[in-house]
């Protein structure tokens, strides 16, 4: 299967274009077969910058990549420069690509209706504590109501088994939470995320429903350890009028 079929498109109308890759698609070899977009995970660079480069050439720009770190901090492309350290990061200039990488964490495109912005955020249990989807709502210049959220593939409830100290964190009603054994329960970040778009004013949310643990399709740091990282990206392909 070639990159360009594996890829599963966001639901935005234009101009508004969002995706998200899988593991197909490249050239990496085993545990990072065969798309894998992150660079300082121990694969081969020169797998990682071929993986890249067949992903720009689908692309109307080069991504911008960021240093994630599981914060809260939001930057406009503007800002940006190789390096930078951020977990989310908006445009409303036609042909910038935002993007971030994941596996297992959720990757969240942001879109106003009519495509005057657009956001990406990168958002584990860290980053939903942290603020990080209140903080990029609020940065964009758009009426919240007017904004459609998408949430990639993503680890679901059923293999994410967190301790006290993340629950205490997230700091969530008993219904994101499962127990499964003493101090021990399932979290179902989806469903957070989903009430912290909302919470911050979002018009639409939609959920992909995939799950990384699907080890035919996704990487999941959190089943293997040592894996690839898939990327999802969004741009506006021209003005809004």
């Amino acid at each position: 299967m070639t990159l360009a079929e594996s890829m599963i498109r966001a639901p935005f109308a234009r101009p508004v274009r969002g995706l998200c890759t899988t593991r197909f698609g490249g050239v990496g070899r085993r545990p990072f077969d065969s798309l894998n977009l992150g660079a300082g995970v121990g694969d081969d660079p020169a797998d990682v910058e071929t993986n890249r480069a067949r992903l720009e050439a689908l692309l109307p720009a080069r991504p911008c990549w960021l240093r994630q770190v599981h914060g809260s901090r939001v930057i406009h492309l503007d800002e940006w420069v190789a390096g930078i350290e951020a977990d989310a990061a908006w445009t409303d200039r036609p042909g910038q690509v935002a993007c971030v990488l994941a596996a297992d964490c959720l990757p969240i495109l942001v879109a106003e209706r009519g495509g005057g912005c657009c956001a990406v955020i990168h958002a584990g249990w860290r980053g939903l504590a942290a603020g990080v989807i209140a903080r990029t709502i609020g940065e964009l210049p758009a009426d919240p109501a007017r904004l459609q959220a998408w949430i990639g593939p993503r680890i679901c409830r059923d293999h994410y088994e967190v301790g006290p100290e993340v629950r205490a964190a997230l700091n969530e009603s008993e219904s994101a939470f499962e127990p499964v054994r003493p101090g021990h329960w399932l979290a179902d970040l989806p469903r957070i995320a989903e009430r912290q778009l909302r919470d911050a004013g979002a018009g639409q949310v939609t959920d992909s429903g995939a799950c990384t643990a699907d080890e035919s399709r996704f990487f999941s740091h959190r089943r293997d350890k040592r894996t690839g990282r898939m990327v999802a990206c969004i741009w506006l392909q021209y003005r809004s009028p």
